[in-house]
Order: structure tokens, then sequence, then C-alpha cells
């Protein structure tokens, strides 16, 4: 069966064509993909705002549905373009009515979609949530005009449930998982532990109560006028003064407060300007796998507010101080929270998704810790373009959810809404 995906999440319009063998452990297979990113757009203002968002995709997703169905080798010239005021005799609105609240993209689709015959594709599958609701719109009320003018089913798809599915795909295979296993979501807007016990059925046993890991990195990286996105910069300082310590000879020594770092960022070399840097690691022993980073960005402001007083600067050498204990500190808390959940559910498989997962430290951390300590444990990294907002793991989450409609003799669902705040293990 072919898949059509669409992912409008935040600020990347993507849509992919993925087949899959129909069976219990599918083989997915990558017909075509297309981004259009948004991040120079909103790198000048620092973040993404949600009405502009909406607003690139509407502009985009048109093109970017043609070159994907031109990837794939499935884009078809409608021989008899009709208009765009028709219904399928199912029941469903007219195309103008879906659209109501996308007056842009109503133009755009009266010029543009008469001129596409209807492609080799069995379902059509859309993220509806969580995430930014003006952009999931455009997206959610896409997928139900392209379901209408084709007569496919459409199927609303969880964002984080396609992150957790992201490290299953590859760009030679499909790799199967042993359950249970756990997800670990890091993000700009999650930070989530969810146990899996099988494809849809979720449990999520941590979240983060306050800022999300990447939105720290983020906010962090802006304390220090570092550029938008943040975390690559906090990152690539960090490697800088990791390696520099290196080159040194530094040893490394013990992390904020009562705490041990189980990376190398401080040394007994003294640092910059004199005094090292100390930063907490919230939440570290708490009795549960809840997550907490909005203390450790305070304790970030106030170790730059104390070097400025009295005239002090931040130097690019303090910056990658920083850097690196933040990234450490906010290591160590995942690495912890996330080992003592494999240890009590007994785990088989972790799986790492969303944008933060492309970080190379933590990536490195985990890869370690798994190889010192828990050599029958897998873990399952997606691949770089997968990290981040994509419209190949919304597929595969979305073959799944359309299996289990399928089995359950279920109806589509046909009024299905953006929902920003809609839970994995909801």
């Amino acid at each position: 069966m072919n898949i059509l995906s669409i992912e409008t999440s935040c600020d990347e319009t993507a849509i992919s064509i993925v087949s899959a063998n129909n069976t219990d452990n599918p083989d997915f297979k990558i017909l075509g993909n297309t981004v259009a990113t948004q991040i120079e757009l909103h790198a000048q203002y620092g973040g993404v705002f949600p009405m502009m968002a909406k607003r690139e995709h509407s502009k985009n997703i048109i093109p970017v549905l043609i070159e994907t169905l031109k990837k794939a080798n499935l884009y078809v010239e409608e021989p008899h373009p009709r208009p765009l005021s028709i219904n399928n005799g199912e029941g469903q609105s007219s195309i103008q009515e879906i659209l109501t609240r996308e007056p842009e993209l109503l133009v755009l689709c009266k010029e543009y979609l008469p001129h596409i015959g209807k492609p080799d594709v069995d379902v059509i599958v859309v993220t509806s949530g969580p995430g930014l609701e003006p952009a999931l719109w455009v997206g959610v009320n896409f997928a139900k005009v392209l379901g209408t003018l084709w007569g496919i089913p459409v199927v609303p798809v969880n964002h984080m449930e396609g992150h957790i599915m992201s490290p299953i795909l590859t760009t030679e295979s499909t790799i199967n998982v042993a359950f249970p296993a756990l997800a670990l979501l890091i993000s700009g807007g999650h930070t989530e532990l969810v146990l899996v016990n099988n494809w849809m059925d979720y449990n999520k046993i941590g979240q983060t109560r306050d800022d999300a890991v990447g939105e720290a990195f983020d906010k962090v990286a802006r304390m220090m006028d570092l550029p938008y996105p943040g975390g690559p910069q906090i990152s690539k300082l960090a490697e800088e003064w990791r390696n520099l310590l290196l080159n040194q000879g530094g040893v490394p020594v013990g992390g904020g407060g009562n705490e041990i770092s189980h990376h190398p960022g401080l040394t007994t070399t003294p640092p910059p300007q004199g005094g090292e840097i100390r930063l907490p690691r919230p939440m570290l022993h708490s009795n549960d796998y809840d997550f907490s980073f909005s203390g450790l960005k305070t304790a970030v402001l106030y170790a730059i507010q104390d070097i400025k007083k009295d005239g002090g600067v931040l130097t690019d050498e303090t910056k990658k101080q920083i850097a690196c204990e933040f990234e450490n500190a906010a290591t160590d808390v995942l690495l912890a929270k996330t080992f003592r959940a494999i240890n009590e559910y007994g785990v088989q498989t972790l799986l790492i998704g969303g944008g933060v997962a492309a970080n190379k430290f933590i990536k490195k951390s985990f890869t370690e810790k798994q190889t010192a300590e828990y050599p029958d444990l897998k873990i399952l990294l997606p691949e770089k373009d997968l990290s981040t907002d994509n419209a190949l793991m919304i597929a595969i989450a979305g073959y799944y959810r359309y299996q289990n409609i399928m089995a359950g003799n279920k109806k589509f669902p046909l009024d299905f809404a953006a929902n920003g705040n809609w839970g994995v293990d909801s």
C-alpha cells in the first residue's frame, strides 16, 4: 500500500509518500519526501510565530505536494480539470467549506488542484497534534481536501507517536523493535518518557513539568546572544570547550552541588575569568520520571549575571564553558531518569526521538553507557533527517493507525480537528 503523509505541526512543511507491505512487521520504502523549512524566516525573530508559520504552510504545501508526487513517479496530469465544489457522495463537506479558515490556501487549491490527477495512494495521513494549532490546521484541512477530491480515506496521526517510530526507518531498511520498549522524546516542545508495550499501546511515565529540554537549550542560547535555533549553537560551543580541555590535558571534576557529572566538561585548570561554573541537575533523584529544566535555565541566568556584575564581560571562552556545563547537566538528568526506567520496566529497546536526538553529545553519552553497562539493550536513534519534524515518521505512525481502524472495522474519522495538546497516550 502507498501512504501519503502530511506534517505541518511547527515550521516545516513536509509531505512524503511511503510504501508498506501489508504485514504485522511491514517493510517501509521511501518513494518521495520533501521538506520546506521556515527556519531562516523565523530566525530573524528568535522563534516561531504561529500565524506566520500558518501563512507559510499555506504557500508551500501545494508545491511540496507536487514535488513529492514527482519524486515518487506518481504525479498525474488531470486530463479533465473539474471545479473544487464537488463532494464525493459520502457526506463530506465541499472543499470550500473545508477551507473556510484557510482563504489563502483555497485560492491556491482552486488554481492548482484541478490539474493534479488522483495518484496511486491508498491512504492519506496527517499530523493533527500536538503542535501549533494554526499551523496544524493547514495540514489537517489540506489532507481533508485531498481526501475529498480523490476519494481516499484520511487518518489523523499524533506527532509524538511519529517521533517514537522515527528511529525504526532508515534509507536502507526497517528495523524491528523488541518490546517492551521505552521512548525518550526530546524536542523543543516536549521531554517525555513513554513506555511502549507495543505499537499503539503507550503509557507516558514521565514528562517535563516546565520547559522542554530543547526549549531550555534555545533559551540559554538567547541569554548568550547566540543565533536561532540555539540548540545547535550551544552544542557547538560545548564541543569546542571539551576539545580545548582535552588539548590542555584537563581532568574532569564534579558537577553541580553534590551531584557528579558523568561528562568531561570542567577541569581543575582555572577557567576564564576565574571561578568555575557549576550548574544543578534538577530532579535527578526525584522518585518519579518527571523532568524540570526551568531551574537549570535560571541557574545559567544567575551565572551570567554574576559574571557581568561590576563590569565583567561574557567572553567567548566563558560562553563555551557555560554551554558545556549546561549540556552536561541536561544530559546527566536525561541519562539518570531514562536508565532508571529501563531497569524498572525491563526495557529491551530504547527509542530516542525528537529534534534534540540529533545532539551529538547526548547520542554519544547514551551509546557509551549502553555499551559499558547494558550490552543486551538495543538503542535506536533516528537518522539526522528524521530527528527533526518530517512526514516520513508520520507515514509510519499513520500505517499502524490505519491498520488499527481496518482491524476493528471502524469508520474513518471524517470530522477530526487539529489539537495542539493531543497527548501520545490519550
